[in-house]
């Protein structure tokens, strides 16, 4: 009476949907202000702990040797610059990982648009 429906094409038809579905589904992520912040604090923090721990070192230098402002002075500006340094190398690390997640994006654009030419 009726034309029966041709199950194997709907079935493929169903894997190519749900295929295309599973590519354009938004990735899962944090909200972009926390991400942000989290990552500011991280570097102030790594910044003034830094300068905190030269403080401590030449001041407790100075009280055992008497010599009030010179490994202070010294420690802090050490304790700085390993702050500093320490804030680059987790900017690299932020950059690197921002870099690999444009490199996915754009293999997997790039996949798609060929998928899409092939059919």
């Amino acid at each position: 009476m009726g034309i029966e429906p041709d199950k194997e094409g709907l079935k493929a038809l169903e894997d190519r949907i749900a295929a295309l579905k599973g590519t354009q589904l938004p990735e899962a992520r944090e909200d972009e202000h926390y991400s942000q912040a989290h990552l500011g604090w991280r570097m102030v923090i790594e910044l003034v702990a830094g300068i905190l721990i030269g403080f401590g070192i030449g001041y407790g230098l100075d009280w055992l040797l008497g010599t009030l402002p010179l490994f202070l002075v010294l420690f802090i500006l050490v304790g700085l610059a390993a702050g500093i340094k320490t804030m680059m190398r987790t900017a690299s690390e932020i950059q690197d990982d921002q870099l690999a997640h444009a490199a996915r994006t754009r293999k997997d654009e790039v996949h798609t648009d060929r998928q899409k030419k092939d059919e």
